[in-house]
């Protein structure tokens, strides 16, 4: 039996402002929740058009005041950003508000421009390479565990909660699913972000995993872009949008997620034929029998214990009216 998961980017349709589309994504994690979701997570950006969330330590607990049950959490915190300090204080602050129900991904990607990452921290590609390190010590700092002889060792990155915060590491490469490994955490390969089909990585994972304390054991969370409808003509319209828009990014253009209708006009290239040909195949799409055939074959491929579904459409309804037929397909049967 799989659990199901949500992700979301909290993206910007054209005809909304980022506000209406952070309201969306609350919406949507009270949604998650009533439809038996097992978690929501929400992405980190930076200044990237058409996405709303640059912190989600801001909208996780706003989400967490406004549900009662599903796990929230960020998909991801980019760590080399930050000092691991402060992200074990903030997320030991919201496991202390809402018990039992928060997740830390943790990434290493930069989210945003060169740009944006310049300004939000110095010497970024230095952290990255540091990641092992930076994990190392937050996972210290969450478990407030420094050995005696460390500089932090007399510090506590208070409040300390009665169930800390779940870490997982999230990624799509070898070094990712060997970080996981390494440290004894659940690992989220991203397959929506991913050109390889990560096969090989979550196998590295499972071969390498090393419980670092009592009862831990693999977990493999797989993220897959979804799009469902109640016919599969249906699906195939709805997803032009986030298609097209995929598209356009790639130009510079794409403030925004198109219409339907604005998208079916985009003229194409015929390089962006191509494109558009492949990226169809990458998304799951399609009525819910389809879909959950498609997600049931990914399930078993992967070994994934979970599946997180992205789905991105230009109206809010199409977007409820997917996971919900998701969850009445494959958990309400359950």
């Amino acid at each position: 039996m799989v659990k199901l998961s949500i992700l979301d980017q909290s993206p910007i349709a054209s005809n909304q402002t980022a506000k209406d589309a952070l309201d969306e994504s609350l919406k949507l994690a009270q949604f998650g929740e009533a439809l038996g979701y097992t978690r929501y997570w929400i992405a980190e950006h930076h200044d990237l058009p058409g996405l709303a969330c640059s912190a989600p330590e801001v909208m996780i607990p706003y989400i967490g005041a406004h549900t009662k049950k599903i796990r929230i959490g960020a998909g991801a915190v980019l760590l080399p950003h930050y000092k691991p300090y402060k992200v074990a204080e903030v997320y030991n602050m919201m496991a202390t508000l809402f018990p039992g129900r928060i997740d830390l991904g943790i990434g290493r990607s930069p989210g945003g421009s060169a740009e944006a990452t310049n300004a939000l921290s110095d010497n970024f590609l230095q952290q990255v390479f540091k990641m092992p390190q930076l994990v190392d010590e937050l996972l210290h700092f969450l478990d407030d565990d420094f050995p005696t002889t460390h500089e932090f060792s007399k510090i506590t990155a208070s409040p300390m909660p009665k169930v800390k915060p779940m870490p997982w590491i999230l990624g799509t490469s070898s070094k990712s699913a060997l970080l996981a490994a390494q440290n004894g955490l659940p690992y989220a390969f991203g397959l929506f972000m991913s050109e390889e089909d990560g096969v090989a990585m979550i196998n590295q994972y499972l071969d390498a995993f090393q419980p670092k304390k009592h009862g831990q054991v693999p977990e493999v969370l797989l993220t897959v872009p979804v799009i469902c409808a109640q016919t599969t003509e249906k699906a195939e319209e709805v997803a032009l949008s986030s298609l097209i828009w995929s598209l356009q990014k790639e130009k510079g253009l794409g403030q925004t997620v198109p219409s339907i209708e604005e998208a079916k006009e985009y003229e194409l290239n015929e390089k962006e034929h191509e494109k558009l040909r492949v990226m169809k195949q990458r998304l799951i799409k399609g009525n819910p029998q389809e879909v959950r055939q498609s997600l049931e074959q990914l399930q078993k491929k992967y070994q994934a214990d979970e599946i997180m579904i992205l789905t991105i459409t230009h109206y809010p309804e199409d977007r409820i009216t997917s996971y919900k037929l998701i969850a009445e397909e494959m958990l309400s049967s359950n």
